[in-house]
C-alpha cells in the first residue's frame, strides 16, 4: 500500500505537537509515515527524504519544526510535493520564531503554514486530507462527515454552570 502523507519533524520532542496531525489522519483513514528529519542535525537525511518522497508515493508532506524551523522550507526546496508547515511552540519565544521562519519563504518555494502548536498540527492533517480528497471521492466524503460532526458538536446556546 502506498503511503500518501509524510509527517516529518525536527526532533523527538516535536512529536508531542505533530501527533495531532497523525490523529486527524487516523480519524479520516489516511495512511502516513513519520520521520525525524532535522534540517540542521541530519541534513543528508533531509535531502534523501525530499529527493525520494515522490518516487516512494508520497503526495503531501507535513513538516513540523521549532526554533529556527528551517525544516519545512528546506523540504519545499527538495521536492515538488506540497509541504504544509507546522510551527512548534517553543519556550524561548513561544513559537513566534518558528512561525516567522516557516511563513517567510522566498518566492518559488511555498510552504502552506498553519497556526503555532497543536491546533496547527491538527489543521495540517485536515489540509493534507483536503488535498488528497481532490482525487479521492471516498476521502472527500469522510472529510465532509468529519466537518459535519464537528459543526453538530457545537451547542447553540451556552450551558449553565
Amino acid at each position: 500500500m502506498t503511503v500518501p502523507v509524510g509527517i516529518i519533524m525536527g526532533s523527538q520532542s516535536d512529536w508531542a505537537t505533530m501527533r495531532e496531525a497523525a490523529a486527524i489522519l487516523d480519524e479520516l483513514g489516511v495512511a502516513y509515515e513519520t520521520r525525524i528529519v532535522s534540517a540542521h542535525r541530519t541534513p543528508d537525511r533531509l535531502w534523501d527524504y525530499g529527493r525520494s518522497a515522490l518516487g516512494r508515493g508520497l503526495q503531501v508532506i507535513i513538516a513540523g519544526a521549532g526554533g529556527a524551523a528551517h525544516l519545512p522550507g528546506m523540504m519545499a526546496s527538495k521536492t515538488q510535493l506540497p509541504v504544509i508547515g507546522v510551527p512548534v511552540q517553543t519556550r524561548a519565544l513561544n513559537g513566534v520564531d518558528s512561525l516567522y521562519s516557516i511563513v517567510q519563504m522566498p518566492k518559488g518555494f511555498p510552504v502552506a503554514t498553519m497556526a503555532i502548536g497543536a491546533a496547527g498540527a491538527a489543521n495540517a492533517g485536515l489540509m493534507a486530507a483536503a488535498i488528497l480528497a481532490l482525487s479521492d471521492p471516498a476521502l472527500a466524503q469522510r472529510l465532509d462527515d468529519w466537518r459535519a460532526a464537528l459543526s453538530a458538536s457545537i451547542p447553540e446556546e451556552p450551558a449553565d454552570d
